[in-house]
């Protein structure tokens, strides 16, 4: 689990976080939706701790991350793993040196150990024998599993993804969006994902939070989404008219 407490964060005069207090649940798949603009990436930083707070705390576990010192810190942060909004993976390393990559920075395990455990990922997202492949010869989509792979590979706690299908067609969305909802109840990951796609809000939305203007404005899951009457979320959620008319059908209407 994951606590933000009154989290507020200003950039000079600008304050583009005014308070937010929520809490991220182990197990589930949780969305950070809003508008650009809205703070969802200023927030998804400060969570892992790339940013610190103007006030407020977070809180992992039971453990005031926010008022950690730096070593202190990377012992958490060695619990989290990050699947980025490009990827991120290294062009001159094969898919197993970009899988391998954490835990020949943060482990001593050996050789062997290693290769079974980035061949044990790559069995898990569906990608066995890539191994000698670079990410130029594999689809965008395989270079999102591939780094799914790498956010897996030590086994985190948590889970933060970042836009995972930005640049997807809408199919291999869907594959990668039930690979995350496998992975996150299967090992029973605190997952924070940061989206503007509605495909994922009503497929895996088990915990939404909409920010908007540096609150936030709703939470609930996706169930519960086509029945609120929030018009903060209704305006953002139900844009195009296909979307209006699917929770019209929904509610009877």
């Amino acid at each position: 689990m994951i606590r933000a407490e009154n989290i507020k964060k200003s950039f000079g005069e600008q304050e583009v976080l005014k308070g937010i207090s929520t809490i991220f649940e182990a197990g589930k798949t949780n969305l950070l939706i809003g508008r650009s603009g809205a703070g969802k990436t200023v927030f998804l930083k400060l969570l892992v701790g790339l940013l610190e707070p103007t006030s407020g705390s977070v809180w992992y576990d039971d453990i005031n991350f926010t008022a950690l010192n730096l070593k202190q810190k990377k012992e958490i942060r060695m619990q989290i793993g990050m699947l980025f909004q490009g990827s991120a993976l290294f062009d001159s390393m094969t898919v197993e040196e970009n899988i391998r990559f954490p835990l020949d920075m943060f482990t001593n395990m050996t050789k062997k150990e290693k290769l079974d455990r980035v061949n044990l990922c790559l069995e898990r997202v569906d990608l066995d024998g890539t191994n000698a492949k670079y990410p130029s010869e594999v689809s965008g989509g395989m270079q999102k599993r591939v780094g799914i792979a790498r956010a897996i590979v030590q086994s985190p706690k948590y889970l933060f993804c970042d836009e995972p299908n930005s640049g997807l067609d809408p199919k291999t969305s869907i594959v990668i969006d039930e690979l995350i909802r496998d992975i996150t109840h299967e090992n029973n990951i605190t997952t924070v994902i940061n989206t503007h796609d509605m495909n994922s809000v009503m497929e895996i939305g088990e915990n939404i939070a909409l920010l908007y203007e540096g609150n936030l404005s709703w939470q609930g899951n996706k169930g519960e989404v086509l029945e609120s009457d929030n018009e903060l979320l209704q305006d953002f959620i139900f844009a195009s008219p296909f979307l209006q008319r699917l929770r019209s059908r929904a509610l009877g209407n």
